[in-house]
């Protein structure tokens, strides 16, 4: 039994031997075939150094954009400036429909600007301390804010990471803003939209206001010159002792017209009481006073409308005093319409910043895109790879 068992052992070392054997073998052979590939590897490198170039650029990108580039959440919102005037109709044709269209897509672009602008990225860092957000230290090298220390190079940042659109298609303003957390995304998109209206706001009432001060330093000033120019009328009437100088020169002209009136009426009584009377009969004698005494009147009112007293020249001062007062209220008049209308547009005409989309909170990050990325990178260093050996096999050629 004892050889048996013997014979048994020896059997399966025996057995056990080749086996070990043909694991070696194979690790070798796999070694060998690896180090054949390897230098096959290297030998195209060597024949190849620009695509051997593009082929590690491509790998240190996807190395980035794949393992090391930090996530960031976008938040959105999409707003439109109104025009809120209550007293305007709705554009009943085409044109007008455009050219309410253009001033709204005016008003949008302002907003863009002044949410894109330094100011609001200041209030943002005071509300929401943006520098500290931005360059936390667990952000990687190529996405943190690194020289925040002055307000250009966080503006240079803060456009990089807000986006402010004016879709002409939709006549909306998408309003999206990066951040490393979905709460910052969130709440930058909350206050751009919260101040935004407020500065759209601000902006219309401040326009109302200074028109209506304006309205109403015109009106003081025309006010007084209406007040000035009706004085002067008061003075010239107390000065020449007249309430009207046109009313007393068309009295005069009415007497002279009476006292010419008469004159005639006289010289035919005496024409036809002269054809059956002496010439120095009482009665003729009589009327031919009658007549002399009349024409001594008629030029005595003559001359007082036209010679010493220069009526008519009194006539034409007043004309031109009354004309400049009565030109004075219509001035005074006018603007304090114009003042009233101001005031009523300036309480009813507001800009307003309708919401269409509230700011959303981000569920999952969609930037950077980090296989479009990739791929973008790969496709610019093998496009280049190839053109720069287009180039050297062009010049290879002209040497040979």
């Amino acid at each position: 039994m004892k050889i048996m068992r013997d014979e048994a052992l020896g059997a399966d070392e025996n057995s056990a031997a080749p086996a070990t054997g043909n694991t070696s073998d194979r690790r070798e052979m796999l070694r060998a075939g690896f180090h054949e590939r390897m230098a096959v590897v290297r030998s195209k490198a060597k024949a190849s150094p620009l695509l051997s170039g593009a082929i590690v650029v491509t790998l240190l990108a996807a190395i980035y954009w794949l393992l090391i580039a930090t996530p960031r959440y976008v938040s959105q919102a999409h707003v439109i400036v109104q025009n809120t005037d209550l007293g305007a109709s709705a554009p009943t044709d085409l044109a007008s429909a455009l050219i309410d269209g253009a001033g709204n897509s005016d008003d949008q672009l302002l907003l863009r600007d002044y949410l894109l602008s330094v100011g609001m990225m200041q209030k943002l860092d005071e509300e929401l301390d943006l520098r500290t957000h931005w360059s936390q230290s667990w952000i990687d090298p190529f996405s943190k804010l690194w020289f925040g220390y002055t307000d250009e190079d966080l503006h240079e940042y803060y456009l990089k990471r807000i986006t402010v659109e004016y879709d002409e298609y939709n006549g909306v303003l998408v309003i999206s803003s990066e951040a490393f957390d979905p709460e910052t995304a969130q709440a930058i998109t909350s206050h751009m939209v919260r101040d935004g209206g407020a500065f759209m706001n601000e902006m219309a009432q401040g326009l109302a206001l200074e028109q209506v001060a304006f309205l109403e330093t015109q009106v003081q000033r025309l006010g007084d010159r209406a007040m000035a120019e009706r004085q002067a009328v008061t003075n010239y009437q107390n000065r020449n002792g007249l309430v009207s100088p046109e009313q007393s020169a068309q009295a005069l002209t009415a007497i002279i017209a009476d006292l010419e009136r008469q004159r005639s009426e006289l010289k035919i009584e005496l024409s036809s009481m002269g054809a059956y009377l002496v010439a120095d009969h009482p009665s003729l004698v009589e009327i031919r006073q009658q007549i002399a005494a009349v024409d001594r009147q008629i030029i005595q009112e003559r001359q007082r409308l036209t010679g010493g007293e220069r009526l008519n020249s009194q006539v034409e001062e007043f004309q031109q005093l009354q004309l400049k007062a009565e030109f004075a209220q219509n001035l005074y008049r006018t603007a304090l319409t114009a003042l009233e209308q101001g005031r009523v547009e300036g309480g009813r005409t507001i800009k307003a910043m309708s919401v269409i989309q509230p700011p959303t909170m981000p569920g999952e990050a969609i930037r950077p895109a980090r296989l479009y990325n990739t791929f973008l990178v790969a496709l610019v260093a093998f496009l280049l790879a190839g053109l720069a050996h287009l180039i050297v096999a062009v010049i290879r050629d002209h040497k040979d």
